[in-house]
């Protein structure tokens, strides 16, 4: 696997111990709620109608969402794949009582599946929440993390998650003004990220896609073809 670009290096970097102390009540309530626009409630119902028994979080930040979400399962089986160590410690803790299984991996490159710690075409689900706008590129670029949910989930498996868009939804005044801050540091990667370029990843893979949008968030959900299927797009 080649070593992730400067961009993604530096990215990640943000999400230290200090940022991700603080990040459930900065992040995942002030922000969302006063500046994106969408209620973390709104995510945490996408986890409920979408995560499976055996799921996979791409990005897992603080692990809040499964922590609540409650799986169809008493014993889940759960894995954990982010660039950052201390993002997967901190996820994997709050969570310990699964088990997960902790996967170090860039998701803008081809996941490690043959290691023995990621199965194909195994999973139930897969979660991106609040991920794709931390990556950098372009849409195109972006849509590794699509394949690799591809490769992941078995057929019928569900995809789900959310990112904060530029563009082809509502954007407020203070919700242009962080995200021209946050680009500009290297947090985001969102510049022209659009509501239209994230519908056409989904349908080139994806069937019964559904898109909600609250404020300048998109929360998506959709499902991987079965062998008879061909995706939306």
């Amino acid at each position: 696997m080649p070593p992730p670009p400067e961009e993604v290096i530096a990215g990640q970097a943000v999400y230290n111990r200090p940022m991700l102390a603080g990040y459930d009540v900065l992040v995942l309530g002030f922000h969302c709620r006063l500046v994106w626009r969408c209620a973390k409630r709104d995510m945490l119902d996408n986890y409920r109608r979408n995560i499976g028994a055996r799921h996979v979080e791409f990005g897992p930040g603080t692990a809040y969402f499964l922590d609540r979400c409650g799986f169809p399962t008493a014993t889940p089986e759960l894995t954990l794949v982010d660039l950052n160590p201390t993002v997967l410690r901190v996820s994997a803790a709050r969570v310990a009582r699964y088990h997960p299984t902790v996967v170090r991996a860039d998701v803008l490159q081809p996941l490690p599946f043959d290691d023995g710690r990621l199965r194909t075409g195994h999973y139930d689900s897969v979660g991106a929440n609040f991920l794709l706008h931390c990556l950098p590129g372009s849409w195109a670029e972006k849509g590794v993390v699509f394949d690799n949910a591809v490769a992941a989930l078995r057929p019928g498996g569900r995809i789900f998650g959310s990112t904060i868009l530029s563009s082809g939804v509502p954007v407020s005044v203070p919700a242009r003004r962080l995200m021209k801050v946050y680009n500009a540091r290297g947090i985001f990667h969102n510049t022209d990220d659009d509501l239209a370029g994230l519908r056409w990843q989904l349908d080139q893979r994806f069937t019964d896609i559904q898109l909600t949008v609250r404020g300048c968030v998109a929360l998506f959900e959709a499902s991987k073809p079965g062998p008879t299927e061909e995706p939306a797009g």
